[in-house]
């Protein structure tokens, strides 16, 4: 009976790790899509990172900005070259079915510093919400 009680426990603590690593898999998907999809100019797959509703809140010349993230990539992002930069999770904090995560972009004299909030909806990550700090190098 002892045996079969702790094979149980460790098929339930083996199955809870995976679906973490699982979630964390699906994270680093998601986040990828939105800096793959900087990097190349390709509005498509940036926007696979996002809900639709998402929000990007930062400040501009020292005042407050709040704008759906979609709609600013959509004006932001156009065809061209692959960008100059390199591109770096630092970190992907998961609670259930919410996550955090935070990115750095780093062009030659500037760096973006991001810090994405998700949600799990419908089996799915999105981005929900981004804050991002431009720092000059």
């Amino acid at each position: 009976m002892k045996t079969a009680i702790t094979t149980l426990l460790l098929c339930l603590s083996l199955f809870t790790a995976l679906a973490q690593e699982s979630d964390y898999d699906e994270i680093e998907k998601t986040v990828s899509y939105y800096l793959d999809g900087g990097t190349n100019n390709d509005f498509e797959t940036l926007k696979k990172a996002f809900h639709e509703t998402a929000t990007m809140k930062f400040i501009r010349n020292g005042e407050y900005k709040e704008v759906n993230a979609l709609e600013f990539f959509k004006n932001a992002v156009k065809p061209g070259p692959k960008q100059n930069r390199k591109t770096h999770i630092s970190y992907i904090n998961v609670s259930g079915n919410v996550a955090s995560a935070k990115l750095q972009i780093d062009y030659e004299t500037f760096s973006f510093i991001d810090y994405m909030n998700l949600i799990k909806i419908d089996d799915e990550w999105k981005v929900v919400s981004k804050i991002f700090y431009r720092k000059q190098n």
